[in-house]
C-alpha cells in the first residue's frame, strides 16, 4: 500500500544558500498525490511535484522550477521522505529554500518519525530498471544495473588530507537510511567561500550547519563518522533519486564523484530505461486508432503517435516520432530540417488534450481549446529521426478549465517546456 504521514510536523530555520528563514511543514496527503511542494508565501499557493520533469540543473543544489516559485536545495528533505518510504506527502514552505538545520536530513527524518507513518489506499509507483544505464556528466560517472533490491555504491575523491578517496555501498531501506545516512552533514571548503558568496550562494552557511574544512582539517566540529563526507554524498543521491517519483525496487546504482546535476541527469536516463509500471488502473498505453477517437486532429496536423501512460486528471506521457517525411521539413528549412518550435508546443498541447479528454464521457461531442501558454522555452533543436517524449502534469483543474505544465524530451534531454491552460467545450 501507499504511505503518508499521520500528522503535520514542522521544521524551521535558515536556508543554506539564500539565508532566508523558512518554516517547512510536512503534512499528510491523499492517495496518489505523490510528493508535492506548496509555496504558502506566494499568491495562489503554487504547487510543484517533486519530479525530474520540474528539475533545473543548478550549481551546488537541487532546484525545482524557475522564477519566483522556484524551490532550491530540496535534496535533504527529499532524502528524508524517500528514506522513510513515503509515497504521498505535502511539503509546505513559506520561503524558496528549506531550513538547512544541522546540514543533514536527520531533522526532517525525525519529524516524519514523530508524526508517524500510515498506509493508505493505492499501489505505490515503482521503478523497475530493465537495462544498464550509464551517464557521464563532467567528473561524475554513474552506472545503474538491473538488480534485486535497491543498492547504492558511492565513491568520492578529494585532494584533502581528511577526505581523500572514500567508497561505500548500502542496501537502502528505512533502517539503513536512519542509521547510516540521515545524520551525515553537508560540507565545504574555506577556499571556496568567497567565490560561492560572490554568486549569491551559501549566505546561510556556518560551522553550525555544515562541516567546514581548511587546508589542514575540520573547523569547529567533530565528524560523526570518519567517512561522513561519503555518507553525505550518498544521502544527497537518495534525495535526488527521489525525483523519479517512484520507489526504486530493482537497481544497483554506482555513483563515482556524484553531483546534483549528474544525479538528475541519471534519473532522466533511468526513467527512459525502466519497465513501465501500472500503479493506477487507468495508467495504460493508447494507440493511434484510439487517439483519433478522442481528439479531432488529422493529417498533417495530428502530432501524437502514442500515449504511453495516463493517470486521469493527474499526468500523461505521449510520444511523437519525427520522420524526414513530415511536410513542414520541406520549408523549415531546405537542406537543414528543423521541427518548428510552435509545432513542438502544438504536439505537447495535443498530448495534454488527451489528458483533459480522458475524463469526458463523450469525447466525440467535445473539443479542447487552449487558452494560454506561459514560460515557453526551447532548449535544443528537434530533427528527423528524433522521438519526442511529452510529459505533462495537471497542476489545477476547475470545471472545464485546467492548467498543465509539460516538458518535451529527446533521448532524455529536455528540448522544450511550457505551461498551458485549456478548456473543454462542445464541439
Amino acid at each position: 500500500m501507499r504511505r503518508t504521514i499521520r500528522e503535520r510536523r514542522s521544521v524551521g530555520g535558515v536556508g543554506l544558500h539564500y539565508g532566508t528563514d523558512c518554516e517547512l511543514v510536512l503534512a499528510p496527503a491523499p492517495p496518489n498525490s505523490g510528493v508535492i511542494f506548496r509555496r504558502v508565501d506566494l499568491p495562489g499557493r503554487p504547487e510543484t511535484r517533486a519530479h525530474v520533469a520540474a528539475a533545473v540543473l543548478s550549481e551546488r543544489r537541487t532546484q525545482l522550477g524557475e522564477g519566483e516559485g522556484a524551490l532550491h536545495t530540496v535534496e535533504h528533505v527529499l532524502a528524508a521522505v524517500a528514506g522513510a518510504g513515503l509515497d504521498d506527502v505535502m511539503i509546505e514552505m513559506n520561503a524558496a529554500e528549506p531550513p538547512i538545520c544541522d546540514g543533514s536530513a536527520a531533522p526532517f527524518f525525525a519529524a516524519i518519525e514523530d508524526a508517524g507513518i500510515i498506509e493508505q489506499a493505492g499501489a505505490p509507483d515503482v521503478l523497475d530498471l530493465t537495462e544498464t544505464v550509464r551517464v557521464v556528466d563532467g567528473d561524475s560517472v554513474y552506472v545503474a544495473h538491473p538488480a534485486t533490491g535497491f543498492d547504492l555504491h558511492v565513491a568520492i575523491d578529494y585532494p584533502h588530507p581528511v577526505i581523500g578517496a572514500q567508497a561505500g555501498e548500502w542496501r537502502l531501506d528505512r533502517t539503513t537510511f536512519a542509521n547510516e545516512l540521515a545524520r551525515a552533514r553537508t560540507f565545504g571548503f574555506v577556499h571556496e567561500v568567497a567565490a560561492l558568496r560572490a554568486k549569491g550562494l551559501i549566505k546561510g552557511a556556518s560551522t553550525s550547519n555544515a562541516i567546514v574544512l581548511d587546508e589542514h582539517g575540520v573547523i569547529d566540529t567533530t565528524l560523526r563518522w570518519p567517512d561522513e563526507f561519503l555518507r553525505h554524498k550518498a544521502m544527497d543521491c537518495v534525495g535526488d533519486l527521489a525525483l523519479t517519483g517512484c520507489r526504486i525496487i530493482n537497481a544497483r546504482i554506482s555513483a563515482h564523484k556524484p553531483s546534483h546535476r549528474g544525479t538528475v541527469t541519471l534519473v532522466r536516463a533511468m526513467l527512459d530505461h525502466a519497465k513501465p509500471t501500472v500503479a493506477h488502473p487507468e495508467a495504460r498505453v493508447i494507440e493511434i486508432d484510439e487517439i483519433m477517437k478522442v481528439i479531432p486532429h488529422r493529417y498533417p496536423f495530428l502530432l501524437v503517435d502514442r500515449v504511453l501512460e495516463i493517470e486521469e486528471r493527474k499526468r500523461i506521457v505521449g510520444i511523437k516520432n519525427v520522420t524526414v517525411n513530415e511536410p513542414f521539413f520541406q520549408g523549415h528549412f531546405p537542406g537543414h530540417p528543423i521541427m518548428p518550435g510552435v509545432l513542438i508546443v502544438e504536439a505537447m498541447a495535443q498530448v495534454g488534450g488527451m489528458l483533459l479528454m480522458g475524463s469526458v464521457d463523450d469525447p466525440a461531442s467535445k473539443v479542447v481549446y487552449f487558452m494560454s501558454l506561459d514560460n515557453v522555452k526551447f532548449r535544443k533543436p528537434v530533427k528527423p529521426g528524433d522521438q519526442l517524449r511529452f510529459e505533462l502534469e495537471m497542476k489545477k483543474i476547475r470545471g472545464p478549465v485546467c492548467q498543465m505544465a509539460g516538458v518535451a524530451k529527446v533521448d532524455g534531454a529536455i528540448v522544450c517546456e511550457a505551461e498551458m491552460a485549456a478548456m473543454v467545450r462542445d464541439r
